[in-house]
């Protein structure tokens, strides 16, 4: 089957009974509601831009499973030159989109879960890799937007998942049959979920025997039966509901989404299943799909950073202090931040290595030390950014506020007009121009676009502490120390 269309994306969700509730309420036409469409027109600019002549290289590559031209976002790395093609495609889709496009999850679990299955396989004879492949295989002929879900709500985080006093803390099977098994459960600050085709189910932290109920990782479609969404609030996200409000919105386009999925006994194939039981791999599975994600945000969020600095530049342009050389400075720091992201998403990539089952890993020490930078650079990145826009971007009246009519002014002027008069901007820009800007950056370092940017910079893919530990144990600290005594002298 042919790369799919953006428009045959769109189309494809309407064939789906997806269950979506939001603010209490199921929501039937999810795909046009608006709070929903911008996160959705994210996901088809990974179909549009696949289409393009211009980004061919980039966007599709020939599987290796079956020869046929895919789309970048369900391929299997088999080269570091692949990897750092994987950073480069999501620093332009950043650029393109200014939020969270949703597919990398998805991308990097294919990854993880193919090497792991294979190693799975190695140890107990099980048949999960060719299950995953003919899954995979699946997924790329039919350009399917897939979501990695691995976030376990965790309950009381002091317990193991065995140990928990309700079990539905972590996705779990709570019956097997000869054919399948039946899960329970939920994952959390699910990115894409409502828009996927397909979720792709993991393990969240490594397990125990005891634990063996819970490791288990599996495929199934996103409207399948006992399987429901509940939609993440996001700051600023009802002005998307205001009639006349594209301006105050700040990116009316594009948006990103999270959710809450819930799995009420869902009956899982055994043709799906690709882990079940084998508890002593769940710790591969997360640390190989939070290696990946972490090498993401080297591009994803470098991107919307680029972004996030252009819109600046604007501000300060259209505020008449572009030249002041402590303008020109807070830029430059942005992109020396920014370039620094790009450059350790680029170098865990080129540091990557082969896997049992073929496809490649990216540097696991670097990918780490990429987003626990990621983690501390965007909220500086939004902090200049701030400080350039001025207060205006969180101070400024609404949107009818410049469109009203009223009258207020001794001399008939109405409200409209005398915003129009006091938010003026420079000579050659218009109000509105100014106006576009400051309620953008709002979003970018404030609204909805935040939850995409800041915030999930610090807490995607794991929290700050999370990377601290992988540093910790990927950094051979006495091999430093063996470095030191050779050259001290010491024996």
């Amino acid at each position: 089957m042919a790369l799919k269309t953006a428009q045959e994306y769109v189309d494809s969700l309407r064939e789906l009974k997806t269950r979506v509730y939001m603010f209490g309420e199921q929501i039937e036409n999810w795909v046009d509601h608006p709070m929903i469409r911008p996160s959705i027109n994210c996901v088809a600019m990974t179909y549009a831009l696949a289409q393009d002549p211009q980004y061919k290289d980039l966007m599709t590559v020939k599987s290796s499973l079956t020869g046929h031209t895919i789309n970048r976002f369900t391929h299997l790395h088999q080269s570091t030159e692949d990897l750092m093609n994987k950073v480069k495609m999501q620093r332009l889709l950043g650029q393109k989109t200014a939020s969270c496009f949703q597919r990398c999850v998805g991308m990097d679990a294919f990854n993880a879960v193919f090497s792991t299955t294979y190693e799975i396989d190695e140890k107990h004879g099980t048949n999960y890799h060719e299950n995953f492949k003919k899954f995979l295989i699946y997924v790329q002929d039919n350009d399917l937007t897939v979501d990695g879900a691995m976030t376990d709500p965790k309950g009381d985080r002091s317990k193991s998942p065995s140990q928990q006093s309700d079990p539905d803390m972590y996705v779990h099977v709570v019956e097997r049959r000869p054919d399948g098994i039946v899960v329970c459960g939920a994952k959390c600050h699910q990115t894409g979920s409502i828009n996927s085709h397909w979720h792709l189910f993991m393990p969240t932290i490594a397990m125990k025997e005891a634990d063996k109920d819970w490791a288990v990782s599996f495929a199934c479609p996103t409207d399948a039966e006992g399987m429901y969404m509940i939609y993440g609030r996001q700051s600023c996200d009802t002005r998307k509901l205001e009639e006349c409000a594209s301006v105050d919105v700040g990116n009316a386009k594009f948006g990103g989404q999270e959710a809450l999925v819930v799995l009420d006994h869902v009956f899982i194939p055994n043709e799906y299943i690709f882990l079940n039981g084998e508890y002593e791999f769940a710790g591969m599975i997360v640390e190989r799909f939070a290696g990946y994600h972490r090498q993401s945000y080297g591009g994803c969020k470098v991107g919307v950073g680029d972004v996030v600095i252009g819109a600046a530049a604007l501000a300060a342009e259209y505020n008449g202090v572009e030249k002041a050389s402590a303008v020109k400075d807070k830029l430059i720091e942005m992109t020396h931040l920014n370039e620094t992201l790009f450059c350790c998403g680029l170098a865990c990539s080129a540091q990557g290595c082969k896997t049992k089952a073929g496809n490649y890993q990216i540097d696991l020490l670097l990918a780490n030390v990429c987003k626990q930078n990621v983690t501390r650079f965007p909220y500086e990145i939004v902090r200049l950014a701030e400080d350039i826009a001025g207060g205006l971007m969180v101070t400024m009246p609404s949107q009818k506020d410049f469109n009203s009519d009223t009258v207020v002014g001794r001399n008939g002027e109405t409200i409209g007009e005398i915003c129009e008069k006091f938010f003026a901007a420079r000579e050659g820009v218009s109000t509105e121009d100014r106006q576009r800007v400051m309620r953008f950056l709002e979003n970018m370092c404030l609204g909805a676009a935040a939850v995409g940017y800041r915030t999930e910079s610090m807490h995607g893919a794991g929290s700050p502490q999370a990377q601290r530990i992988m540093i910790a144990r990927q950094g051979d600290i006495e091999g430093k120390k063996q470095f030191a005594k050779e050259i001290a002298g010491i024996e």
